[in-house]
Order: C-alpha cells, then sequence, then structure tokens
C-alpha cells in the first residue's frame, strides 16, 4: 500500500512539473535554435518509427522505372517539392533554408528510404516540420509519380534535371499557346 501512494505521488510530482515546464515558457521554440539533444533524440524517434510503422504495409508499384510516371513525378516535385527539399545544382529556397528541423535534401536522402516511406511522408505530411500532406490534394497515383521521381533524384546530374525543367517549360508554353 505504501508502495502504491508513493509511486502515485511521483507521478503527481511528474505530471505536476511537467505542466509547470509548459506554462513556464522557457523552452525556446524559436526555429532559429535548434533543439537539445534530449529533445531531437525524441522527435526524431517518435517520426521515424511512425514513419516505418504506418508504412510497412504500403504495397510498392511495379512500374516506378516507367519513364512517362517519373516525367509526371517531375513536374509535381518541380511545381511544389524544390523550393523546400532542393534538386541536383538547385539549393533550396528562402522558406526551405528557414524551416526547422530543415527539410532533406533529397537528391542525397532519397537514396536511403524505401519507396513506401516516401509515399507515406508525401501523401501524410509530417507535424511540425512544413511538410505539408498532399494526400489532401492528390491521388495516389501522382503521389507515387512524385516517389519514381524522387528515387531518381539521387543518380541525377544538374545538366539532367535542367533538360527536365526545359522540356517541361516547353511542353506547359505548348499547352498556353
Amino acid at each position: 500500500m505504501k508502495y502504491a501512494i508513493r509511486t502515485l505521488i511521483v507521478i503527481a510530482v511528474l505530471i505536476i512539473g511537467f505542466i509547470l515546464f509548459l506554462e513556464s515558457g522557457i523552452y525556446n521554440i524559436s526555429a532559429m535554435v535548434p533543439h537539445n539533444k534530449l529533445t531531437l533524440w525524441v522527435i526524431s524517434t517518435l517520426k521515424n518509427n511512425s514513419i516505418e510503422h504506418r508504412s510497412k504495409d504500403i504495397k510498392v508499384p511495379n512500374n516506378l522505372n516507367d519513364s512517362t510516371l517519373v516525367k509526371i513525378g517531375f513536374s509535381h516535385y518541380n511545381e511544389m517539392c524544390v523550393g523546400c527539399h532542393g534538386a541536383p545544382g538547385i539549393p533550396s529556397n528562402e522558406i526551405g533554408k528557414g524551416l526547422y528541423p530543415h527539410p532533406p535534401n533529397l537528391a542525397h536522402s532519397a537514396k536511403e528510404m524505401p519507396a513506401s516511406e516516401l509515399f507515406w511522408i508525401t501523401k501524410n505530411g509530417i507535424k511540425m516540420t512544413g511538410m505539408p500532406a498532399f494526400g489532401k490534394t492528390h491521388s495516389d497515383d501522382n503521389i507515387w509519380a512524385i516517389v519514381a521521381f524522387m528515387e531518381k533524384l539521387p543518380t541525377m546530374t544538374k545538366e539532367q534535371y535542367s533538360a527536365l525543367q526545359k522540356a517541361n517549360k516547353n511542353k506547359v508554353d505548348e499547352m498556353t499557346n
């Protein structure tokens, strides 16, 4: 009985301490100041495990190497993603540089992530990172096209990306004339 009462007292003190910490405003939430190591570890562990858990049953289509799908994905990526994530020869823009945590440079990090995780992140977004949920505005087919393109990014050169931009611009110009 004494053990149970002590345990409840310890839990109550921890809860009250946590509430006082939250109410104090002592933690600097500024995007200019990095998280402390404990906070960074908690957030990273939670994010990585959540994404892995929720993406494990996603069935990856067999056609992610289809050049038409990759071109569709490029169009979406170039329009919506390059500003924050950059591309070969293109750094992230002012918004991307101002976000914390900083968006990953997908020209490097996309090779480290399974397609199912890239899909889940693109579709669902990630809270408190600036990563929007494109599943609200894009079909699964369009999101898979973006994933197909992201998988090509790590091996793409600056010149190849530039050529895709030029071809995409010409296509848009033809449609508007």
